[in-house]
């Protein structure tokens, strides 16, 4: 049990609507993280995706990716919404001393209702990891995915995407690959700011020293497979390696070659490791 009552919030690290190509590294609580995040490179219009590393106190912290739902209205706002309340409810709880997984639950759950509030058909993914000493769980709505690895690339967790597509994977009816290239990837079955919202929670993993924690919108794992995510995230320092698959990926969306099928979207991506950046 996490019982948040050790030291004050320190400031969060919050990205909402950023347009250009932007990467931070930090050390955070017990490990150290990257974000990346850029609008895609087919539009004009504001990113719709929202992150934050929110430290909670040196053993605790928690990583979000709130992805807005495109083709729907004011996607930036819903995704913005959802990242605003988390943060007010891990910062209530810090006051209450309150259990971080029950801050984040509730966090969630005020952030569909403030959604459904606006009345206007605005929705977003999230994406979360609670991270405390060594140990990560994650929580999630939507497609943005959440991946566990070790150092050799051994797969340790992997979120299932709400999605037609998603659960069709999992069951094993249809493959990796055609999952990628499928043209129903981007629907999606469960989303903040509707009347049937329902979160997803994983276990309690312990980490080893090297392995690595990814979030993601779907501006990843919409143009690359897992195994491609993996080998590529899992090798060499944090900074470089988030910062490789980051600008893999938009090279990838800007492609003209025949052969590559990308889907250009906005993008974000967190990674994070136990034990800080020396």
């Amino acid at each position: 049990m996490a019982i948040i009552n050790r030291e004050p919030l320190q400031q969060s690290k919050i990205f909402i609507g950023q347009n250009k190509p932007k990467c931070f590294v930090t050390n955070i609580a017990n490990g150290s993280a990257a974000i990346c995040t850029s609008r895609s490179p087919d539009k004009s219009t504001i990113n719709e995706d929202a992150s934050a590393l929110i430290p909670v106190d040196k053993q605790s912290s928690v990583l979000v990716i709130a992805d807005g739902a495109g083709g729907m209205r004011c996607g930036e706002k819903a995704s913005e919404l959802a990242i605003t309340t988390l943060i007010d409810a891990i910062e209530r709880s810090i006051k209450d001393k309150t259990e971080l997984r029950e801050s984040i639950l509730n966090g969630i759950e005020q952030a569909n209702k403030d959604i459904l509030a606006l009345g206007i058909g605005a929705a977003t993914t999230i994406s979360v990891v609670e991270q405390v000493g060594i140990n990560v769980r994650t929580y999630h709505v939507g497609d943005s995915e959440i991946i566990v690895m070790g150092q050799r690339g051994r797969l340790i967790h992997q979120t299932i995407p709400h999605s037609p597509i998603g659960y069709a994977l999992e069951a094993g009816l249809i493959d990796a690959d055609e999952a990628l290239h499928h043209d129903e990837r981007h629907f999606v079955s469960n989303l903040l700011g509707t009347t049937d919202m329902h979160i997803a929670i994983g276990p309690m993993i312990k980490l080893a020293k090297y392995d690595t924690v990814l979030l993601s919108s779907d501006g990843l794992t919409d143009n690359f497979s897992s195994d491609t995510i993996i080998n590529t995230i899992r090798k060499g320092r944090l900074s470089a390696s988030a910062r490789k698959l980051f600008k893999q990926t938009l090279e990838h969306m800007q492609s003209s070659k025949d052969e590559v099928i990308s889907k250009p979207d906005d993008i974000t991506i967190i990674s994070y490791r136990p034990y800080p950046i020396k």
